[in-house]
Protein backbone atom coordinates (compact mmCIF):
# COMPACT_ATOMS: atom_id res chain seq x y z
CA UNK A 1 0.00 0.00 0.00
CA UNK A 2 1.35 3.47 -0.83
CA UNK A 3 2.83 5.49 2.57
CA UNK A 4 2.13 9.00 3.44
CA UNK A 5 4.60 10.70 5.52
CA UNK A 6 3.08 13.10 7.61
CA UNK A 7 6.02 15.84 9.59
CA UNK A 8 3.97 17.51 12.40
CA UNK A 9 5.27 18.87 15.26
CA UNK A 10 1.60 20.00 16.98
CA UNK A 11 0.57 16.93 19.18
CA UNK A 12 -3.26 17.82 18.63
CA UNK A 13 -2.86 18.45 15.20
CA UNK A 14 -0.64 15.67 14.18
CA UNK A 15 -3.03 13.25 16.24
CA UNK A 16 -5.90 14.58 14.49
CA UNK A 17 -4.01 14.51 11.15
CA UNK A 18 -2.65 10.69 11.26
CA UNK A 19 -6.23 9.11 13.13
CA UNK A 20 -8.35 10.92 9.88
CA UNK A 21 -5.75 9.45 7.63
CA UNK A 22 -6.39 6.16 9.31
CA UNK A 23 -9.90 6.45 8.92
CA UNK A 24 -9.51 7.39 5.05
CA UNK A 25 -7.42 4.13 4.58
CA UNK A 26 -4.41 6.36 4.58
CA UNK A 27 -1.32 4.61 5.64
CA UNK A 28 0.41 7.31 7.28
CA UNK A 29 3.44 7.64 8.96
CA UNK A 30 3.46 10.35 12.13
CA UNK A 31 6.96 12.01 12.29
CA UNK A 32 7.30 14.38 15.60
CA UNK A 33 10.27 16.20 13.93
CA UNK A 34 12.09 16.95 10.70
CA UNK A 35 15.38 14.74 12.12
CA UNK A 36 13.08 12.08 12.05
CA UNK A 37 11.40 12.33 8.88
CA UNK A 38 14.15 12.81 6.87
CA UNK A 39 15.53 9.34 8.26
CA UNK A 40 12.33 7.26 7.29
CA UNK A 41 12.27 9.14 3.31
CA UNK A 42 15.94 8.30 2.67
CA UNK A 43 15.13 4.82 4.11
CA UNK A 44 11.59 3.92 3.34
CA UNK A 45 9.50 4.13 0.61
CA UNK A 46 7.10 7.16 0.49
CA UNK A 47 4.38 8.09 -1.73
CA UNK A 48 2.97 11.59 -0.25
CA UNK A 49 4.96 14.03 2.16
CA UNK A 50 2.58 16.34 4.11
CA UNK A 51 4.68 18.80 6.04
CA UNK A 52 4.43 21.69 8.35
CA UNK A 53 6.96 24.22 7.42
CA UNK A 54 7.78 25.74 11.09
CA UNK A 55 9.36 22.58 13.07
CA UNK A 56 11.51 22.44 15.96
CA UNK A 57 15.55 22.52 15.25
CA UNK A 58 15.27 21.58 11.43
CA UNK A 59 12.59 22.71 9.53
CA UNK A 60 10.16 21.56 6.76
CA UNK A 61 11.32 23.23 4.09
CA UNK A 62 15.27 22.92 5.28
CA UNK A 63 14.34 18.97 5.36
CA UNK A 64 13.22 19.32 1.79
CA UNK A 65 15.90 21.29 0.55
CA UNK A 66 18.27 18.35 2.17
CA UNK A 67 16.22 15.77 0.67
CA UNK A 68 16.54 17.57 -2.71
CA UNK A 69 20.62 17.63 -2.41
CA UNK A 70 20.59 13.59 -1.07
CA UNK A 71 18.63 11.92 -3.31
CA UNK A 72 17.57 12.40 -7.26
CA UNK A 73 13.74 11.47 -6.76
CA UNK A 74 11.92 12.86 -3.89
CA UNK A 75 8.51 12.27 -3.00
CA UNK A 76 5.88 15.18 -3.69
CA UNK A 77 5.76 17.92 -0.56
CA UNK A 78 2.70 18.96 0.65
CA UNK A 79 3.29 21.85 2.95
CA UNK A 80 1.38 23.36 5.53
CA UNK A 81 2.32 26.58 6.22
CA UNK A 82 0.81 29.61 8.15
CA UNK A 83 -0.09 33.32 6.62
CA UNK A 84 3.55 34.74 7.48
CA UNK A 85 5.34 31.66 5.63
CA UNK A 86 3.35 32.17 2.25
CA UNK A 87 6.28 33.92 0.00
CA UNK A 88 8.31 30.67 1.54
CA UNK A 89 5.58 28.29 0.75
CA UNK A 90 5.06 29.55 -2.91
CA UNK A 91 9.15 29.73 -3.33
CA UNK A 92 9.39 26.39 -2.45
CA UNK A 93 6.70 25.64 -5.04
CA UNK A 94 8.98 27.37 -7.20
CA UNK A 95 11.69 24.79 -5.95
CA UNK A 96 9.62 21.59 -6.73
CA UNK A 97 7.15 21.16 -4.08
CA UNK A 98 3.62 19.96 -5.37
CA UNK A 99 1.63 22.01 -3.20
CA UNK A 100 0.59 23.78 0.00
CA UNK A 101 -2.33 24.67 2.15
CA UNK A 102 -2.36 27.72 4.70
CA UNK A 103 -3.80 27.40 7.71
CA UNK A 104 -6.96 27.13 9.00
CA UNK A 105 -7.60 24.68 6.74
CA UNK A 106 -10.41 22.58 5.68
CA UNK A 107 -9.25 18.80 6.15
CA UNK A 108 -11.49 17.49 3.36
CA UNK A 109 -10.32 19.70 0.98
CA UNK A 110 -6.33 18.48 2.22
CA UNK A 111 -7.83 15.03 1.93
CA UNK A 112 -8.94 15.15 -1.32
CA UNK A 113 -5.34 17.15 -2.41
CA UNK A 114 -3.55 14.19 -0.70
CA UNK A 115 -6.07 11.65 -2.74
CA UNK A 116 -5.28 13.06 -5.93
CA UNK A 117 -1.25 13.21 -5.47
CA UNK A 118 -1.11 9.81 -4.50
CA UNK A 119 -3.89 8.34 -7.16
CA UNK A 120 -6.11 6.76 -4.25
CA UNK A 121 -9.60 7.34 -4.34
CA UNK A 122 -11.58 7.05 -7.95
CA UNK A 123 -13.98 9.89 -6.63
CA UNK A 124 -11.14 12.36 -6.40
CA UNK A 125 -8.75 11.18 -9.07
CA UNK A 126 -8.87 14.01 -11.91
CA UNK A 127 -10.28 16.60 -10.10
CA UNK A 128 -10.18 19.66 -11.63
CA UNK A 129 -8.33 22.28 -9.83
CA UNK A 130 -8.36 26.14 -10.79
CA UNK A 131 -5.49 26.97 -8.29
CA UNK A 132 -4.29 28.46 -5.04
CA UNK A 133 -4.47 32.23 -5.14
CA UNK A 134 -7.43 33.57 -3.24
CA UNK A 135 -8.92 35.09 -6.18
CA UNK A 136 -9.72 31.63 -8.02
CA UNK A 137 -10.49 30.08 -4.37
CA UNK A 138 -13.56 32.48 -4.38
CA UNK A 139 -14.34 31.34 -8.13
CA UNK A 140 -14.25 27.71 -6.73
CA UNK A 141 -16.38 28.79 -3.87
CA UNK A 142 -18.77 30.07 -6.26
CA UNK A 143 -18.85 27.29 -8.59
CA UNK A 144 -19.89 24.96 -5.12
CA UNK A 145 -22.74 27.38 -4.92
CA UNK A 146 -23.87 27.44 -8.27
CA UNK A 147 -23.57 23.48 -9.11
CA UNK A 148 -26.92 22.56 -7.37
CA UNK A 149 -28.60 25.08 -9.46
CA UNK A 150 -29.84 24.27 -12.82
CA UNK A 151 -28.75 28.09 -13.69
CA UNK A 152 -26.81 29.05 -17.42
CA UNK A 153 -23.86 30.45 -16.74
CA UNK A 154 -21.39 33.24 -18.58
CA UNK A 155 -17.86 32.92 -18.02
CA UNK A 156 -16.01 36.27 -19.13
CA UNK A 157 -12.23 36.29 -19.10
CA UNK A 158 -9.51 36.92 -21.06
CA UNK A 159 -7.76 35.09 -23.92
CA UNK A 160 -6.02 31.73 -22.03
CA UNK A 161 -7.14 32.89 -18.52
CA UNK A 162 -8.68 29.20 -18.35
CA UNK A 163 -12.61 29.89 -18.46
CA UNK A 164 -12.89 26.31 -20.04
CA UNK A 165 -10.95 24.76 -17.21
CA UNK A 166 -13.64 26.85 -15.29
CA UNK A 167 -16.62 24.76 -16.94
CA UNK A 168 -15.07 21.88 -16.47
CA UNK A 169 -14.76 22.25 -12.41
CA UNK A 170 -18.48 23.45 -12.71
CA UNK A 171 -19.35 20.12 -14.31
CA UNK A 172 -17.15 18.19 -12.06
CA UNK A 173 -19.49 19.48 -8.86
CA UNK A 174 -22.45 19.44 -10.77
CA UNK A 175 -22.31 15.63 -10.80
CA UNK A 176 -23.94 15.48 -14.50
CA UNK A 177 -23.62 13.12 -17.33
CA UNK A 178 -21.28 13.85 -20.14
CA UNK A 179 -19.57 17.27 -20.79
CA UNK A 180 -19.49 18.79 -24.77
CA UNK A 181 -17.27 21.33 -25.52
CA UNK A 182 -17.74 24.09 -28.94
CA UNK A 183 -16.21 27.45 -29.80
CA UNK A 184 -18.91 29.03 -31.92
CA UNK A 185 -15.89 31.13 -33.31
CA UNK A 186 -14.52 27.52 -35.20
CA UNK A 187 -17.80 27.13 -36.33
CA UNK A 188 -18.12 27.22 -40.11
CA UNK A 189 -21.47 29.27 -40.83
CA UNK A 190 -23.04 27.37 -43.22
CA UNK A 191 -22.59 24.18 -41.33
CA UNK A 192 -23.26 26.22 -37.40
CA UNK A 193 -26.72 25.41 -37.29
CA UNK A 194 -25.94 21.46 -37.97
CA UNK A 195 -23.20 21.44 -35.83
CA UNK A 196 -25.59 23.17 -32.59
CA UNK A 197 -29.09 21.28 -33.21
CA UNK A 198 -28.74 18.57 -35.89
CA UNK A 199 -29.63 17.42 -39.14
CA UNK A 200 -31.81 14.87 -40.82
CA UNK A 201 -30.46 12.24 -43.10
CA UNK A 202 -31.07 13.64 -46.38
CA UNK A 203 -31.34 17.56 -45.47
CA UNK A 204 -28.38 18.87 -47.36
CA UNK A 205 -25.78 17.98 -49.63
CA UNK A 206 -23.61 15.21 -48.19
CA UNK A 207 -26.09 14.05 -44.97
CA UNK A 208 -26.10 11.06 -45.45
CA UNK A 209 -27.24 9.97 -41.87
CA UNK A 210 -28.91 11.71 -38.96
CA UNK A 211 -26.74 13.71 -36.94
CA UNK A 212 -27.14 14.44 -33.03
CA UNK A 213 -26.50 18.02 -32.57
CA UNK A 214 -24.38 19.44 -29.18
CA UNK A 215 -27.58 20.26 -27.69
CA UNK A 216 -28.71 16.20 -27.82
CA UNK A 217 -25.38 15.13 -27.14
CA UNK A 218 -24.92 17.18 -24.12
CA UNK A 219 -28.39 16.23 -22.68
CA UNK A 220 -28.31 15.69 -18.82
CA UNK A 221 -24.67 16.98 -18.71
CA UNK A 222 -23.12 20.35 -19.63
CA UNK A 223 -23.03 22.24 -22.90
CA UNK A 224 -19.89 24.94 -23.12
CA UNK A 225 -20.22 27.34 -26.30
CA UNK A 226 -17.13 29.34 -26.09
CA UNK A 227 -16.39 32.19 -27.75
CA UNK A 228 -19.80 33.20 -28.05
CA UNK A 229 -19.60 36.77 -29.09
CA UNK A 230 -18.69 35.57 -32.33
CA UNK A 231 -21.63 33.30 -33.19
CA UNK A 232 -23.33 34.89 -36.07
CA UNK A 233 -26.88 36.57 -35.35
CA UNK A 234 -29.43 34.43 -36.93
CA UNK A 235 -27.72 31.90 -35.07
CA UNK A 236 -28.10 34.16 -31.71
CA UNK A 237 -32.08 33.70 -32.48
CA UNK A 238 -32.05 30.26 -32.55
CA UNK A 239 -29.94 29.66 -29.71
CA UNK A 240 -32.62 32.12 -28.05
CA UNK A 241 -35.50 29.96 -28.64
CA UNK A 242 -33.83 26.61 -27.71
CA UNK A 243 -32.65 28.09 -24.45
CA UNK A 244 -36.25 28.72 -23.78
CA UNK A 245 -37.89 26.14 -24.86
CA UNK A 246 -35.68 23.47 -24.34
CA UNK A 247 -35.99 22.07 -27.37
CA UNK A 248 -34.20 21.39 -30.44
CA UNK A 249 -35.29 21.04 -33.96
CA UNK A 250 -32.93 18.90 -36.77
CA UNK A 251 -32.24 20.46 -39.71
CA UNK A 252 -34.05 19.16 -42.62
CA UNK A 253 -36.46 17.97 -38.94
CA UNK A 254 -40.03 18.35 -38.30
CA UNK A 255 -40.71 17.18 -34.76
CA UNK A 256 -39.10 19.00 -31.70
CA UNK A 257 -36.93 16.98 -29.32
CA UNK A 258 -36.43 17.35 -25.60
CA UNK A 259 -33.14 18.29 -24.30
CA UNK A 260 -31.79 19.03 -21.12
CA UNK A 261 -28.42 20.06 -20.71
CA UNK A 262 -27.03 23.27 -18.16
CA UNK A 263 -25.68 25.72 -20.83
CA UNK A 264 -22.42 27.64 -20.01
CA UNK A 265 -21.35 30.36 -21.76
CA UNK A 266 -17.90 31.59 -22.20
CA UNK A 267 -16.33 34.86 -23.71
CA UNK A 268 -13.41 37.27 -23.74
CA UNK A 269 -15.20 40.06 -25.63
CA UNK A 270 -16.78 43.36 -24.60
CA UNK A 271 -20.70 41.81 -25.39
CA UNK A 272 -22.27 44.80 -23.97
CA UNK A 273 -20.49 47.29 -26.24
CA UNK A 274 -21.19 43.86 -29.41
CA UNK A 275 -25.21 45.04 -28.57
CA UNK A 276 -24.76 48.85 -29.15
CA UNK A 277 -22.57 48.00 -32.46
CA UNK A 278 -25.66 45.13 -33.17
CA UNK A 279 -23.63 42.63 -33.41
CA UNK A 280 -24.99 40.63 -30.30
CA UNK A 281 -28.56 40.56 -29.51
CA UNK A 282 -29.77 42.17 -25.89
CA UNK A 283 -32.30 39.26 -25.37
CA UNK A 284 -29.70 36.99 -25.68
CA UNK A 285 -27.38 38.50 -23.20
CA UNK A 286 -30.51 38.54 -20.72
CA UNK A 287 -30.57 35.14 -21.21
CA UNK A 288 -27.10 33.97 -20.73
CA UNK A 289 -26.55 36.31 -17.96
CA UNK A 290 -28.34 34.90 -15.40
CA UNK A 291 -24.88 33.86 -13.43
CA UNK A 292 -21.65 36.05 -14.39
CA UNK A 293 -18.26 34.57 -13.43
CA UNK A 294 -14.98 37.18 -13.83
CA UNK A 295 -12.04 34.87 -14.10
CA UNK A 296 -8.88 37.41 -12.99
CA UNK A 297 -5.95 37.28 -15.33
CA UNK A 298 -3.11 35.29 -14.09
CA UNK A 299 -1.13 39.22 -13.68
CA UNK A 300 -3.76 39.58 -10.74
CA UNK A 301 -3.53 36.35 -9.31
CA UNK A 302 0.65 35.63 -9.16
CA UNK A 303 0.38 32.96 -6.53
CA UNK A 304 -0.42 30.66 -9.23
CA UNK A 305 2.05 31.40 -11.42
CA UNK A 306 4.56 28.49 -9.27
CA UNK A 307 1.30 26.28 -9.00
CA UNK A 308 0.96 26.23 -12.15
CA UNK A 309 4.37 25.69 -13.67
CA UNK A 310 4.94 22.84 -11.02
CA UNK A 311 1.57 21.46 -12.51
CA UNK A 312 3.31 21.81 -15.95
CA UNK A 313 6.07 20.61 -14.97
CA UNK A 314 5.14 17.56 -13.83
CA UNK A 315 2.60 16.91 -17.00
CA UNK A 316 5.99 17.58 -19.04
CA UNK A 317 7.68 15.24 -16.80
CA UNK A 318 5.39 12.30 -17.28
CA UNK A 319 4.97 12.61 -21.11
CA UNK A 320 8.75 12.49 -20.75
CA UNK A 321 8.83 8.51 -18.96
CA UNK A 322 9.05 10.11 -15.36
CA UNK A 323 12.12 12.27 -15.83
CA UNK A 324 11.35 15.37 -13.30
CA UNK A 325 12.21 19.14 -14.19
CA UNK A 326 12.29 21.93 -11.52
CA UNK A 327 12.89 25.82 -11.97
CA UNK A 328 16.25 27.34 -10.36
CA UNK A 329 15.07 30.36 -8.02
CA UNK A 330 16.46 32.65 -10.86
CA UNK A 331 13.71 31.20 -13.22
CA UNK A 332 11.19 31.30 -10.74
CA UNK A 333 11.90 35.31 -10.17
CA UNK A 334 11.62 35.51 -14.32
CA UNK A 335 8.55 33.75 -14.15
CA UNK A 336 6.97 35.78 -11.68
CA UNK A 337 7.90 38.98 -13.53
CA UNK A 338 6.82 38.08 -16.49
CA UNK A 339 3.64 40.02 -17.52
CA UNK A 340 1.93 36.99 -18.89
CA UNK A 341 -0.48 38.36 -21.65
CA UNK A 342 -1.11 35.35 -22.69
CA UNK A 343 -2.56 34.33 -19.70
CA UNK A 344 -2.65 30.67 -18.69
CA UNK A 345 -2.22 29.53 -22.31
CA UNK A 346 1.27 30.94 -22.75
CA UNK A 347 3.04 29.92 -19.31
CA UNK A 348 1.75 26.25 -20.54
CA UNK A 349 3.31 26.62 -23.96
CA UNK A 350 6.37 28.94 -22.08
CA UNK A 351 6.93 25.62 -20.02
CA UNK A 352 6.28 23.10 -22.39
CA UNK A 353 8.63 24.37 -25.03
CA UNK A 354 11.10 24.42 -22.44
CA UNK A 355 11.07 20.99 -21.23
CA UNK A 356 11.45 19.72 -25.16
CA UNK A 357 14.76 21.79 -25.27
CA UNK A 358 16.03 21.94 -21.62
CA UNK A 359 19.79 20.17 -21.75
CA UNK A 360 19.33 19.31 -17.74
CA UNK A 361 17.02 18.75 -15.12
CA UNK A 362 16.93 22.26 -14.00
CA UNK A 363 15.32 24.85 -16.10
CA UNK A 364 16.64 28.57 -16.14
CA UNK A 365 15.62 31.56 -16.96
CA UNK A 366 17.09 30.92 -20.54
CA UNK A 367 15.52 27.69 -20.90
CA UNK A 368 12.21 30.00 -20.51
CA UNK A 369 12.26 33.32 -22.03
CA UNK A 370 14.58 35.09 -24.68
CA UNK A 371 16.72 37.99 -23.44
CA UNK A 372 15.10 40.45 -25.72
CA UNK A 373 11.36 39.61 -23.64
CA UNK A 374 12.93 38.69 -20.27
CA UNK A 375 15.01 41.75 -18.29
CA UNK A 376 15.86 39.31 -15.42
CA UNK A 377 17.73 37.01 -18.35
CA UNK A 378 19.87 39.59 -19.39
CA UNK A 379 23.31 39.74 -17.92
CA UNK A 380 24.61 42.87 -16.08
CA UNK A 381 26.08 44.90 -18.05
CA UNK A 382 29.61 44.17 -16.58
CA UNK A 383 28.87 40.29 -16.90
CA UNK A 384 29.55 39.83 -13.63
CA UNK A 385 27.99 36.88 -11.59
CA UNK A 386 27.37 39.44 -8.56
CA UNK A 387 25.48 41.85 -11.00
CA UNK A 388 23.41 39.55 -12.11
CA UNK A 389 22.67 38.24 -8.58
CA UNK A 390 22.48 41.73 -7.33
CA UNK A 391 19.31 42.36 -10.61
CA UNK A 392 17.65 39.13 -9.61
CA UNK A 393 17.51 40.19 -5.95
CA UNK A 394 16.76 43.82 -6.96
CA UNK A 395 13.49 42.80 -9.40
CA UNK A 396 12.55 39.89 -6.63
CA UNK A 397 12.26 42.66 -3.80
CA UNK A 398 10.33 44.96 -6.62
CA UNK A 399 7.82 42.54 -6.66
CA UNK A 400 7.05 40.95 -3.36
CA UNK A 401 6.74 45.28 -2.69
CA UNK A 402 4.25 45.21 -5.23
CA UNK A 403 2.67 42.68 -3.98
CA UNK A 404 2.24 44.01 -0.63
CA UNK A 405 1.45 47.58 -2.02
CA UNK A 406 4.73 48.80 -1.28
CA UNK A 407 4.44 48.31 2.54
CA UNK A 408 7.62 47.63 4.01
CA UNK A 409 7.23 46.07 6.89
CA UNK A 410 4.88 43.71 5.48
CA UNK A 411 7.34 43.04 2.78
CA UNK A 412 10.32 42.27 5.39
CA UNK A 413 8.11 39.74 7.00
CA UNK A 414 7.04 38.34 4.08
CA UNK A 415 10.77 37.71 3.16
CA UNK A 416 11.63 36.69 6.29
CA UNK A 417 13.85 39.42 7.27
CA UNK A 418 14.05 42.01 9.44
CA UNK A 419 12.60 45.78 8.56
CA UNK A 420 16.10 47.14 8.50
CA UNK A 421 17.44 44.46 6.93
CA UNK A 422 15.04 45.30 3.72
CA UNK A 423 16.00 48.57 3.86
CA UNK A 424 19.80 48.21 3.66
CA UNK A 425 18.88 46.09 0.73
CA UNK A 426 16.90 48.86 -0.93
CA UNK A 427 19.08 51.37 -0.30
CA UNK A 428 22.34 49.33 -2.00
CA UNK A 429 20.13 47.95 -4.43
CA UNK A 430 18.41 51.56 -5.22
CA UNK A 431 14.79 50.54 -4.73
CA UNK A 432 12.54 53.50 -4.04
CA UNK A 433 9.83 53.55 -1.68
CA UNK A 434 6.74 53.02 -2.78
CA UNK A 435 4.29 52.71 0.49
CA UNK A 436 4.65 52.64 4.48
Amino acid sequence: MSRLCLVEDDPIMGESLADRFALEGIDACWCKDAEEAETRLLNEPFALVVCDIRLPGLSGDQLFERLRAARAQVPPFVFVTGFGDLDRAVELLRLGAADYITKPFDLDHLLARVRDLMGTGPARRGEVRLGVSPAMERVDNLLRRIAPLDATVLIRGETGTGKEVVARRLHQLSGRGPFVAVNCAALVETLAESELFGHERGAFTGASQAHAGVFEQASGGTLFLDEVGDMPLPLQAKLLRVLQERTVVRVGGKGTIQVDARVVFATHQDLEGLILDGRFREDLYFRINLVQLRIPPLRERPEDIPWLAAAFLADCGARRGGRALRLDPAAGQALAAHPWPGNVRELRHCIERACIFADGEVLRPLDLFEPASCPSCAPPSDGSLDGYLAECERRYIEQRLDANAGKVMATAEGLGISRKSLWERMKRLGIQRKGG
